[in-house]
């Protein structure tokens, strides 16, 4: 399983999954350290992508 990887960019890549997911809002995008899963979560709710389908698109961001 991949691991999330946000190192302190998370308001640039923030930006730039509200572009591309235009219905995304700002508690959908809500990071707190340690809780990546919850972040996780409600991108696949919102999406209804797989878990490591996200992670690989924000790692790239």
């Amino acid at each position: 399983m991949n691991k999330l990887e946000l190192k302190g960019q998370w308001n640039v890549v923030k930006g730039k999954l509200k572009q591309k997911y235009g219905d995304l809002s700002d508690d959908d995008l809500t990071y707190t350290e340690g809780q990546e899963d919850e972040l996780i979560g409600r991108l696949q709710r919102a999406t209804g992508k797989a878990k490591e389908e996200l992670i690989d698109e924000i790692n790239k961001l």
